[in-house]
């Protein structure tokens, strides 16, 4: 089923759409909430926040606080970090944020895992999935869980700033080099850099920066979402 919510989850065509297959991935990982957050900078101090979760009714008022984000350590993680954060009680008393816990805890809100995606031009994508119960004690497993989460956000991120941010993404189709286009084709067959290189009778670091140039130029934050948003929009097939 995971293959098939990181697939599902790109076809998304309507706010609705997206929200059923964050959901539905995330219980499929174990989780009964689940958030996702497009965020657009408009300049110093003025953020828009475009959310789509199934917090439970009781909590939505307390949980969409902005005051209580900027509390919020979770949150606060996500604002400044890419790495994903494993979360629980310990994570809140920490900092001071018992209470916060206590109270978020009532409605299922008891330990989760967050992560955030921040692209160019203030553009950022956070995805959270959260529990009543603990997270997997066995390293090795709760390491798959996070790794499915992160692939996950990638195919995620594609669709959020297509749905959630329409206007994002009226601008015209960069145009890419042939060797940017080539770099991406043989990324999306599974090969690193190094086998890139080997096969266009380049140097690795070569390869590397051809990458990185159709990662900027797609505004995308690694080859991966690169090579998604390439498929989306026609640039290879």
């Amino acid at each position: 089923m995971l293959q098939g919510g990181y697939s599902s989850v790109l076809q998304a065509r309507s706010r609705e759409e997206f929200r059923d297959e964050v959901v539905r991935f995330g219980r499929a990982l174990g989780f009964e909430t689940v958030t996702a957050v497009a965020v657009v900078d408009h300049g110093i101090g003025r953020s828009e926040f475009i959310t789509v979760d199934n917090t439970p009714k009781e909590w939505q008022s307390a949980f969409h606080d902005a005051r209580a984000m900027r509390q919020d350590p979770v949150m606060q993680h996500c604002k400044r970090q890419s790495l994903p954060i494993i979360w629980d009680q310990a994570t809140y008393t920490s900092q001071g944020q018992g209470d916060l816990w206590e109270e978020q805890a009532r409605f299922g809100y008891q330990t989760g895992i967050a992560m955030a995606l921040h692209l160019p031009e203030g553009r950022h994508f956070m995805l959270g999935v959260d529990r009543d119960r603990p997270l997997p004690t066995d390293r090795n497993a709760l390491t798959r869980v996070v790794a499915d989460l992160q692939l996950f956000a990638v195919h995620a991120l594609d669709a959020a700033m297509r749905v959630l941010v329409p206007n994002d993404l009226a601008s015209e189709v960069p145009t890419l080099s042939s060797r940017e286009l080539e770099a991406l084709r043989w990324t999306m067959d599974g090969k690193t850099a190094w086998e890139v290189g080997t096969i266009l009778g380049i140097s690795e670091r070569t390869a590397v920066l051809h990458l990185n140039n159709a990662m900027r130029k797609l505004e995308c934050v690694n080859k991966h979402q690169a090579v998604l948003k390439a498929l989306r929009l026609g640039l290879i097939h």
